[in-house]
């Protein structure tokens, strides 16, 4: 299940999803959404060939948990999903998903802390945030030996290649002017 995109572009308006309806893109995530916006979000995207990530912990309405996961997979069908909790990635998985893992790099404690659920819930990749230190996303996959997807506080183009330059599989941004860079 490798995705060969670099850049995932990540809505977090219906402007932007409408952006990204239009473009070039087969693969988006969309951020922060509220419930009732799902079915239509799914809706949109099939129309236009796209297939949606879609992050639980940012959907308004719904807890973010293995019973959403279900219904999340049952109902729209997503080609992958997003979250900082086990219980979704296992249920994602579970369900044929593409499980996204997302660690923040806090501090040693909480870099020691991710590297333990990412062994207990291997998923398919781990969205490291922020994104724009390079050095520790060549810690990371090394250390996990999985598939990295960069996002969070990259602001330019340089940024974009560094973060691929050090192993990232992708970038997930919402900052539109960088969806046309690579």
């Amino acid at each position: 299940m490798m995705m060969d995109q670099k850049i995932l572009p990540a809505s977090a308006s219906m402007k932007d999803f409408e952006r990204f309806l239009e473009s070039s893109y087969e693969i988006g995530v969309f951020l922060d959404l509220h419930i009732s916006q799902l079915k239509n979000v799914s809706m949109m995207a099939k129309q236009h060939n796209k297939k949606m990530i879609y992050h639980v912990d940012l959907i308004h309405g719904i807890r973010s948990d293995e019973y959403a996961t279900e219904f999340i997979c049952q109902e729209y069908n997503p080609h992958g999903l997003i979250s900082t909790k086990s219980s979704v990635i296992l249920k994602a998985k579970q369900k044929g998903v593409i499980a996204i893992q997302r660690i923040f790099l806090i501090d040693s404690h909480a870099l020691e802390k991710s590297y333990k659920l990412v062994q207990k819930t291997k998923p398919d990749y781990i969205e490291v945030l922020p994104g724009a230190m390079p050095w520790m996303i060549k810690e990371v996959k090394e250390r996990l030996q999985t598939p990295i997807f960069a996002g969070g506080l990259i602001r330019t183009s340089d940024e974009v290649l560094n973060a691929l330059d050090a192993g990232a599989s992708s970038i997930t941004t919402s900052k539109t002017e960088l969806w046309d860079i690579v």
